[in-house]
This record gives structure tokens, sequence and C-alpha cells, in this order.
């Protein structure tokens, strides 16, 4: 797939490789793209696609006026600007684009430019507000800023918004500042001069005006204040200009997938916590951890979302048996099928269950297996108007299957046994059900499918039949690490003992065999996140959420973890509807009806919001999220209690997992509580609140790149 394939692990690998390479030209890295691919705005060509068409141009083109490029200034001290232009830099590179900066001479052509195609992305200290988000589209916030009144230092006479009045005041024509100056004019201070500031005129520029004597003020964010204020002297802040406000990046509004891939960076892929990290540890370590990882594959038969609700035949299997030794469940989704032996070796997961094979090359590596916990007999499948009844029906048919697989394998040993039909390989991301669903369109003429597999579609009505049955059935078992005997052992007795019983029979039933179960998991399950099938109030959110700045996915897993979608739902405590709402939060965000949809999402994202803002500002962006879901489930004041347990314990008050989250969980024990302003708290419902809704954003998320990733892709092409 070249340019076009986005997988983490190589993404990653490439980085440390390039980093390398600048290393050794004696480089330095957080600078080596100022040299990256510049233009102008009179030489961007136009171009409207979204993630999927960016891919496929290999750039990324990067609007921002000269005053942010970092070719323009040598930030001195901290630079948020700087950072940002970094970070977007590397989402770029983590998905094999080139970075390319395009130059705007004036602030207010920016959003005409985006909107023209001639940039991706603006990244340029964009405040979010709903004036913009007519026009175009979001990340979630990036960085929390106060608009500031600037004057010369010498001028003691504004200390006040009203002190403008009678002012010459020089801002960008299309800001926040403009409208809101505007609007001061026409309703309360008529005597106030706006100037707009001239094209090709940097902020430092008009700081030398401010300080001649030749304009009375400015207007300018606070994290630009700060980089100006590192080594000028000759301006002061005279008074804040509006409360605290969000920036992030704008992008079209015909580019949700770019969205989704940005937000999934920014909330996931930078996040500081412990999901990048490997163990190889046996079962007392994961019992001590508390978190059991699965490797999954994101298909009909293992692991899916089915409006809102991650399900499937064996995510239930794991979680039963995680339930039984009390522990979390965490799913770990790999790149392909050939990815899985591979990740499990390295720990990124402890578990591994796709219908796996025993296999005498996978334990040569190292991998060992359970007991099996299901058989399988393999069906060559055809389409239903196929006459073929047996092996040589299929001389000189082509049956496609991935190549690195146990179906490959067992077809060429036919091949070898004597018959004459010939193998085509697909790629290994590809799920069988997919390769059916060819099949049933006449694409592909034949393909392997274990029964089960083959029963799903079967039972959603495809045209598809089985030609010929192998004679015997395959064991599927689950995959460990060999060096993990404990792990195995616990993975043997629980197979053994729940092996066609009750539980087994009824969960395998509702997947495989009740044709109206599986019709109804077909219809409800989310195949494109992009498209608004999670939830029935997939609208609401996403404009409640594009107000304030969330990702409606991550609003969306807040609120099936609240009510599970129930308007009604009520706890036993008395909060109510899809956001569960206390009464008293509820009246204090404007919410007369909490078992109204619109309402209740409208107060539950708004009070997210209000929660956000508890935090300070030394609190990373990647990391507030879940400080805020910790604070709309155990209130913000247990929430900063745990932080500074978690100071105390030398753990890092600044990150959630792995450190603020232990402290909050010390919280339940008398003798950490008794020094806590709150008091005790079941630390254990906060913990499992925001890593339940992180693992359901995840899905979603996965989901958003799984869609786009499959647009570039040569779909099912043989090779």
């Amino acid at each position: 797939m070249g340019v076009f394939h986005s997988d983490k692990s190589g993404a990653r690998l490439a980085r440390q490789l390039l980093l390398v390479l600048l290393a050794l030209l004696f480089i330095d890295p957080a600078q080596a793209f100022i040299n990256r691919a510049y233009s102008s705005l009179d030489q961007a060509q136009s171009f409207n696609g979204d993630f999927i068409d960016i891919l496929r141009q290999g750039k990324l083109r990067i609007l921002l006026t000269r005053d942010f490029s970092s070719a323009a200034y040598l930030p001195r001290g901290r630079s948020p600007l700087a950072e940002q232009q970094r970070i977007v830099e590397e989402f770029a590179l983590s998905h094999g684009l080139m970075p390319e900066l395009v130059i705007v001479d004036n602030f207010s052509k920016l959003i005409p430019a985006l909107a023209a195609g001639q940039g991706d992305i603006i990244v340029d200290n964009l405040t979010i507000n709903d004036l913009r988000l007519k026009k175009i589209s979001f990340s979630v916030p990036v960085d929390h800023v106060f608009e500031q009144v600037i004057v010369a230092k010498q001028d003691k006479a504004v200390q006040r918004v009203r002190d403008l009045n009678g002012k010459s005041v020089m801002v960008n024509r299309g800001s926040t500042f403009w409208h809101a100056l505007t609007w001061l004019k026409q309703k309360r201070y008529p005597d106030i001069e706006i100037v707009e500031t001239p094209d090709g005129v940097q902020i430092e520029a008009v700081l030398d005006l401010l300080a001649a004597g030749e304009i009375d003020a400015t207007i300018m964010d606070s994290n630009l204040v700060e980089i100006y204020q590192s080594y000028r002297d000759d301006f002061r802040v005279a008074v804040n200009f509006s409360g605290q406000r969000d920036i992030g990046w704008g992008v079209r509004k015909n580019a949700p997938q770019l969205v989704s891939e940005i937000n999934r960076y920014l909330q996931l892929e930078r996040s500081a916590d412990d999901r990048d990290k490997r163990y190889t540890n046996d079962f007392d370590e994961i019992k001590k951890r508390r978190v059991l990882r699965v490797l999954l594959r994101n298909n009909a038969a293992s692991y899916f979302l089915y409006r809102g609700e991650l399900m499937g035949f064996e995510y239930e299997l794991a979680h039963e048996f995680a339930d039984y030794h009390g522990l979390r469940l965490e799913v770990v989704v790999p790149p392909s099928h050939r990815d899985i032996t591979t990740w499990l070796l390295e720990g990124r997961a402890d578990i591994a269950m796709s219908f796996l094979e025993p296999d005498i090359k996978q334990r040569r590596l190292g991998v060992e297996f359970s007991r099996p916990y299901h058989y399988a007999q393999q069906h060559i499948v055809v389409h239903q108007n196929d006459p073929a009844e047996s092996l040589q029906d299929l001389d000189h048919r082509t049956i496609f299957v991935r190549h690195h697989s146990h179906y490959w394998e067992r077809l060429s040993q036919l091949q070898e046994a004597g018959a004459r039909f010939s193998l085509r390989a697909t790629d290994d991301a590809v799920e069988t059900e997919q390769l059916i669903q060819m099949v049933s369109r006449g694409k592909y003429k034949a393909t392997l499918a274990d029964e089960h597999l083959l029963d799903i579609e079967l039972a959603k009505g495809l045209p598809v039949r089985s030609a010929v049955a192998l004679e015997a059935e395959v064991p599927h078992a689950i995959a460990v690490r060999k060096r993990n005997p404990q792990l195995k052992q616990a993975l043997d007795e629980f197979i053994k003992r729940i092996y066609k019983g009750e539980f087994y029979n009824v969960t395998y039933n509702k997947y495989f065999k009740s044709r109206r179960s599986v019709q109804r998991l077909a219809r409800g399950r989310v195949v494109d996140a992009l498209k608004g099938q999670i939830s029935p109030y997939d609208t609401l959110v996403r404009k409640y959420a594009s107000r304030y700045g969330f990702d409606w996915r991550l609003v969306t897993a807040q609120m099936y973890q609240e009510s599970r979608f129930n308007p009604k739902a009520k706890s036993h405590v008395g909060a109510r509807g899809l956001m569960q709402l206390m009464p008293r939060t509820a009246k204090a965000m404007g919410v007369k009806n909490s078992a109204d949809p619109a309402s209740s999402i409208r107060g539950g994202v708004k009070y997210l919001d209000w929660l956000r803002d508890r935090f300070s500002d030394d609190l990373p962006i990647s990391e507030r999220l879940w400080f805020t879901l910790a604070a709309y489930n155990a209130g913000a004041g247990h929430v900063h209690s745990a932080r500074r347990l978690a100071k105390q314990l030398e753990l890092d008050p600044n990150r959630w997992f792995g450190h603020t989250e232990e402290a909050m969980l010390l919280l339940s024990q008398k003798k950490y509580a008794k020094y806590s302003r709150y008091g005790y708290i079941n630390g254990r419902e906060p913990v499992n609140y925001v890593r339940d809704i992180r693992q359901r954003f995840e899905a979603y998320l996965d989901l958003s790149r799984d869609f786009a990733e499959a647009a570039v892709m040569p779909a099912f092409e043989p090779g």
C-alpha cells in the first residue's frame, strides 16, 4: 500500500528511523521540518478531498499565517504555536504524508482558503466559536486561552474594556476580536476605532506600532502574549477581553474522516497512558494489574459494535473469563490477521482469540494454545446459482483466501493431492465474511470459510452455499505465550467449565444459529462510524459536541455508559436522562426536562465543558479529557484530591491512567481518605467509568480508521 498504509507500528518505526537519520546528520529533530515544503496561497491548487484523498495525494497542506510559521520566528522559551506545528507535522508523518505549509498573508483569508480547498487544515490559534462552526469543522481543543487587551507599557489609561472607547484598536478582520469589537461599537461604545491589520503585517509589527503610539491597543490570545513577553517589555496586558476560550484546528466541513483521524491522534495516540506498555508476565502479575488484554479482530464473529455496545462471540467468552477472575477486559485490535502472533509475543496483549487453529509453527515461535473452545467444519463457498458439488466441479476455478492463513495451507494440501483449482491471495486485513460477501456479488468464484462464519452470512440472506464440506472439523483455541503456564491453566479450567454449558450454548446460538438474532445483530452492527450509525441521537450529539469542542464519539461513548441510550433512565440517586444529570446540575446547566434527549445531551456536554475548565492549564490537553470524565462521575473535588495524593506518592498528577487513577483507588481506604478534603470515595467506580468509556471510544475511532483505510486500499485485490 506504500504511503497509504497507516499502521501505527510501521509509522512509529519510520519515525524512529527518521530521527536516527536526523541525529546522524546533526540536525535537531525539533527543527528538522522547518525546511519542509512551503508554498504561498497563490501557489496552492484547489483540492477538496477528505482523508482518503489526502492519503492518495501524499501530503497534508497546513494553512497558517507567517506569524505562526516556525520559519518566521525563533521561539524563546515555551512556544505553544511551535508545539502545535510540530504536532501536526508528526500527525502527517504518522500517516506517511509530507507536511506542506501554506502561508497566508492575512488571518481573514484562512477560512476562505480552507473552504476553497487551498489547504487541508488550519493550525493558527483558531478560537472555536458558533460562527466558525457554521463554516468549518474543528478538532478537539488543543489549547485554552484568554483574549487580552494589549497597550503600550506607559499607557495607564486603559484598565477596563470600556476604556477602549475613543481608542484605536488594531485587529485582524475575521477574527473573534473583530466581531466582538464590532458588536461593542454598535451596542455600547460607539467611539471605538477599529483598525484592520493590513495584509502581510505580522504581530511583531503591530506591537511596534503600539509601542510607537501609532495605535492605542490591540487584542491577542494569552498564549501568544507569553511568547512576546519572553523578550519584549514595551507593552502590557491591560485587561482580559474574554473568558477562557478553546483553540482548535480547522478542517473543511466535507472532511469528517480527517477530523476523526486528527482527534484520534490528539486524544489517543499522544495520550500519555499505559496503553502502549508491553507486558509478558504470567497470570499472577495480570491479576495484580487487574487488566486482561485480548487480541481480537473486528468482525461479526469475534468483536463488533452493536448500537454502541461491544459484542461478539469471542468477546463475550473473554469477558466472562475476565469477570470470573475480577479483571477488566481491554480489547486490542491488530491491523491484520498476520500481526496477531507478533503482537502477542511482543506483549501488546495477554491472549489472542480470533478462532485460531493450534499450529506447530506457532509453538516453535513461543506460542501455546489452550484446550479448544470451538470446533468447525470448513466449506468451500460458492454463489447459490453455482452448480458445483465436488472438488472436480471446481477445476480451473479460482478460490480467494488470505495467504497467511490455515485456509491457504488446507487448500494447498488439496492441490498437492490432485485438486485442479487455482489459489489467489487477498490482503491479510480482509475478513472471511468480506470474502463471502464478494462471492455473493459474483466478484469472486469461491472462498473457504469455517461453518460458523458461513452460518452468519446465510442467516443474513446472502445468496451463497456450500459446494464442498471438508471432512475433518478443525479446533479453535486461545493463544498465549509459552512462558505463561499459569494463564494457560486458568484458561483451560475456564473452557472446561463453560464449554457446551448454558452460557456457552445461549451465546453461540445468539451469534451463529438463531436466524432472527443474527439478522438483528447485522442490522444494528456499526459498520461506518463516520456516517452516524452509532446511536439514535448522533445528530444531536454532533451538534452539541462541536459547540463545546468534544469529539462526538466520545460523548456517545459516555452517553452509552450513563444510560445505555435510554432517555428515561433514572439512577437510584436521582440522576436522569441520557446523560444522567443530577437535578441540581441539570438546573445549573439550564436543563428543564432531563427526559428530553436534546436537553439532556446539551446539558451533559455543557457540564463536561464546565468540568474541563476546573483543571489548570498545566494539565496536558491529551490528559484533560480523562480527568474531565472522572470528574463527571466522581466530582471535581475528588479528582483534585486524587491528584494531590498522586503527587505525594510520587506518581504523576498530570497523567490519569496508571498514575492518578491509582491514587483514586486508594481514596477508598481510611488511611488515605481521612487526609482528603472530600473524604472517602469508592475509587473503583470512576476508574472503571473512565476506562469503559475509553475502550468504547477507541472502538468507535477504530471503525472510522478502518473505513478510511479500506477506501484507500484496492479492496480485495488478488496478489
